[in-house]
């Protein structure tokens, strides 16, 4: 089931009203990246301020996934021992069957396969697993089974959750944030089809009869929106065949934790064909009522209608097949989820709304977009295309408005303002009060912990400068060099902290990017001057805690992530191979299997989510992301100028297996930041070789492995080539045609009607030129439609899309070699060393863009 936007916060309010000081803790499972840890604090907030009990318990991947169902969840059904209960998945099981996951699939002694445990489903990464969205509660099922339903209100019609519905019964609700009404009525269709229609044994013979499909579709229809379904293997008296049930029942999809399940939904027990009279699957006469027989109406043959329904299923398999093959992408974050559900109980405040800004901004730090995990184009407004072009840009509009709403300027702060220089554009790097802890608006400039770093150690560590700039190679240094010249700041300036640089300097540095930073290709390197028009567009988020410190919120997004990555102190090798952190202290680690990593990522998760609550431990924590971000820039760098970077048929590739920075790059997390270094380095070459983006628009999609020696493994990530990123600017190019196009259409059909006016008044003898006129306008309709063929390929869905989860799949079903696959990121996996050469050979024949 699903629950709508408009009812997001109709499940927590029943929550609030029903619970009680014996109710079972509300158990709270987190994925371990930032948006989640951003969510899950603002989720904890609500539930401390309305005193409900919770827990919250990490988690890795789909093995610690099943582990928790196993030790956590389990225990709680009824089946157990328990009372049931809820449980809240952030960034966690979007994509598999989460029944089958937490082990709630289990029918026993007929009872309630869920045991009373209701799951609230919220993630951000698509596609989603279609068994989650559409399937229903599962004492629906049962009620079926046995043939004792009961009449019920529509409180879910086609796996949509009406206002009507009570909650606490069981079952996984998804959170849609719009984009299941939106896009996927066609899979909606398709899921609850094949939900309701009975088995029959395909042998893959051909089928060229398409009588009869139809009326099979608009049956298995009814049922589906709420009629119960007659039996198809035998008759029912007529008491049972005016029954209906308002829910089809609860469908599931298995899967391990290893693969999208991409196959149709399962049954109920299978109902066998037996004679041409039940073949039928629309209603016969007798069921409708004041209907009459037909007079003389022959039933179609066995043979004939089991084509049919062979033909239906396949047509919607083949739907459900095309969804799940589209390839990943991110959706909105779920800390602006949160944020808006916090809004509509009318809690919403400046800490909340900051969680939901480091959120949705740590999306763009780890390169998830429309297209998956890749890297985005930037914008002329400065910032980036980000996670979701359009969409994105407008939510971050929205949290702008949040900001002025909840901080209103101060009119006896003008003079105080003009003194810092934040009228003129300055970014701020105090606070204005020791009691200050507002969030306001500021032109963050594309920098790298500009406030907690030098000038040009901010600008060097910058991937979207070292990229533009060459910053890997001594000529793109001088031409960094130059660009600091022309704007009038010296070496010996722009490498002293920042905050302590001359006032006069940092009141004229964005002017002088702004007017410099074109002449090297860096438009969108700040955000242009606020307007009337445009508002503050692009604009960034800052943050103070009175005296103790003023962070961005790409700084708090950049430091969380460090301490989930490497932890508070960081990990490093020496000469020998031996590992320390930045203390000192030594790291013995042999862990094979991986569980002892995993407790340490854990660890690390704590600490971040402490560090989002003390600003002491955030400052803490800024050599470490200091440390990982000179690795990237150390590393990147050294795979460039050695030219280590090959270049297979489908993908370039790279391998990180030596080097003091190695041990860093066993997060999957880190080295997706070091391969969209690289990649968008690489891209900018491609750029600036051909003029445009390679592979037909699509990018050339990057392939980076990190070797863990500890556990004898590679990490590997797959990352998109930036192509069929959303483009504002090119997108509303392209509507305009599209416009303009339909008007000539029009144009062109009133001048034909008003010719065949015309031609009714006239001899016969013009009616034949009339007619050469009207047969050469088609022509051009069919010149235009070849001349927009390539912007129709573009806005083809999915289109740019990264399929690396899809390929790495195919590879380890048609080869032996030893992968696992763990993380809730679809392009990570995890390969033997000795099997990494045949899997990527395998892998480069496979195609990983959509």
């Amino acid at each position: 089931m699903y629950l709508p936007r408009n009812l997001i916060s109709h499940l927590y309010q029943h929550l609030l009203r029903t619970h009680h000081p014996q109710s079972p803790p509300v158990l709270v499972l987190v994925s371990l990246e930032p948006d989640a840890l951003c969510a899950c604090r603002i989720l904890s907030a609500l539930f401390k301020r309305d005193y409900i009990p919770h827990s919250i318990h990490p988690i890795s991947g789909y093995n610690d996934l099943t582990s928790a169902g196993e030790t956590l969840i389990q225990p709680m059904t009824t089946q157990k021992g328990g009372t049931g209960g809820v449980v809240v998945c952030l960034g966690v099981g979007g994509m598999v069957d989460v029944s089958t996951m937490l082990g709630l699939d289990n029918i026993v002694d007929g009872g309630d396969p869920s045991g009373g445990v209701q799951v609230w489903l919220i993630d951000a990464r698509r596609p989603w697993n279609l068994g989650n969205v559409f399937a229903g509660r599962p004492e629906d099922a049962l009620q079926e089974l046995d043939g004792n339903a009961r009449s019920r209100g529509p409180d879910v019609v086609g796996g949509r959750i009406q206002p009507a519905f009570k909650p606490g019964q069981g079952g996984v609700i998804v959170y849609d944030d719009g984009d299941i009404e939106q896009e996927l009525a066609t899979e909606q269709e398709a899921y609850l089809t094949l939900a309701n229609m009975p088995d029959v044994e395909d042998d893959g013979e051909p089928l060229d009869d398409s009588d009869g499909e139809s009326e099979i579709a608009e049956s298995l229809n009814r049922a589906s929106q709420g009629k119960k379904r007659k039996s198809w293997s035998d008759g029912d008296d007529e008491n049972n065949e005016s029954e209906e049930e308002n829910r089809r029942p609860r469908q599931r999809r298995r899967s391990n934790s290893s693969e999208t399940v991409t196959s149709s939904p399962s049954r109920p027990p299978r109902r066998q064909i037996r004679d041409s009279a039940s073949l039928d699957p629309s209603p016969s006469p007798s069921q409708i009522p004041g209907s009459s027989p037909p007079l003389a109406a022959q039933s179609p043959s066995p043979q004939k209608l089991r084509r049919r329904l062979l033909r239906l299923r396949r047509k919607h398999e083949s739907a459900l097949h095309k969804y799940y093959s589209l390839g990943a992408t991110y959706s909105e974050p779920i800390s602006s989820l949160l944020y808006s559900l916090a809004e509509a109980l009318g809690r919403e405040d400046n800490d909340l709304l900051w969680h939901a800004i480091v959120g949705v901004s740590s999306l763009e730090l780890y390169g998830r977009s429309m297209t998956g995990v890749g890297i985005s184009s930037s914008l002329n407004s400065g910032g980036s295309a980000g996670w979701g072009g359009q969409r994105g840009e407008r939510i971050r509009q929205i949290l702008r408005d949040e900001v002025r709403r909840l901080n209103p300027p101060d009119p006896a702060d003008t003079r105080g303002e003009t003194a810092r220089g934040e009228a003129s554009g300055v970014i701020p790097t105090t606070a204005r009060s020791p009691t200050d802890t507002a969030i306001r608006l500021s032109p963050e400039p594309r920098f790298l912990l500009i406030r907690h770093w030098s000038l040009y150690d901010s600008m060097l560590h910058s991937p979207y400068l070292a990229a533009r700039l060459h910053l890997w190679s001594d000529v793109g240094r001088k031409r960094l060099h130059k660009l600091l010249a022309k704007m009038g700041v010296s070496l010996s300036q722009c490498k002293q902290n920042y905050t302590h640089m001359d006032m006069e300097l940092k009141r004229g540095l964005r002017h002088s990017l702004l007017t410099y930073a074109p002449m090297y290709g860096l438009d969108g390197l700040v955000p242009p001057p606020a307007s009337a028009g445009r508002g503050k567009e692009g604009w960034g988020f800052v943050r103070s805690w009175g005296w103790k410190a003023c962070l961005s919120a790409m700084d708090v997004g950049v430091i969380v992530g460090a301490i989930l990555e490497v932890g508070k102190f960081g990990i490093r090798t020496d000469a020998t191979g031996r590992l320390y952190d930045q203390r000192g202290a030594k790291k013995e680690i042999v862990d094979e299997d991986g569980s002892q990593e995993t407790q340490a990522w854990i660890e690390r998760f704590w600490e971040a989510y402490d560090a989002l609550g003390d600003i002491e431990a955030l400052k803490q924590a800024l050599p470490t992301a200091q440390l990982l971000h000179r690795a990237i820039l150390r590393t990147g760098t050294s795979l460039i100028e050695k030219r280590q970077i090959r270049h297979l048929q489908a993908f370039r590739m790279a391998v990180v297996k030596e080097g003091p920075d190695v041990q860093l790059f066993t997060h999957p997390a880190a080295l997706t930041k070091l391969a969209l270094w690289v990649g968008e380095a690489i891209a900018e070459q491609e750029k600036e070789q051909r003029g445009k983006v390679g592979k037909h628009g699509k990018g050339t999609p990057l392939v980076m492995a990190g070797l863990n020696e500890a556990r004898g493994v590679y990490v590997v990530v797959g990352t998109g080539g930036g192509g069929g990123v959303v483009d504002i600017a090119l997108q509303e190019k392209r509507k305009q045609k599209v416009e303009a196009k339909a008007m000539r259409k029009q144009e062109r059909r009133d001048a034909r009607e008003r010719k065949r006016s015309e031609r009714k008044k006239r001899d016969e003898s013009d009616e034949d030129e009339n007619e050469e006129e009207e047969e050469e306008e088609p022509e051009e309709d069919e010149e235009e439609s070849d001349d927009d063929s390539d912007d129709d390929a573009i806005d083809e869905r999915g289109y740019g899309r990264n399929r690396f989860g899809n390929a790495f799949q195919e590879v380890v079903d048609e080869t032996n070699a030893r992968v696992r696959i763990d993380s809730f990121e679809s392009c990570v996996v995890e390969i033997k060393k000795e099997d990494l050469s045949s899997f990527l050979e395998s892998l480069s024949m496979k195609a990983v863009i959509g």
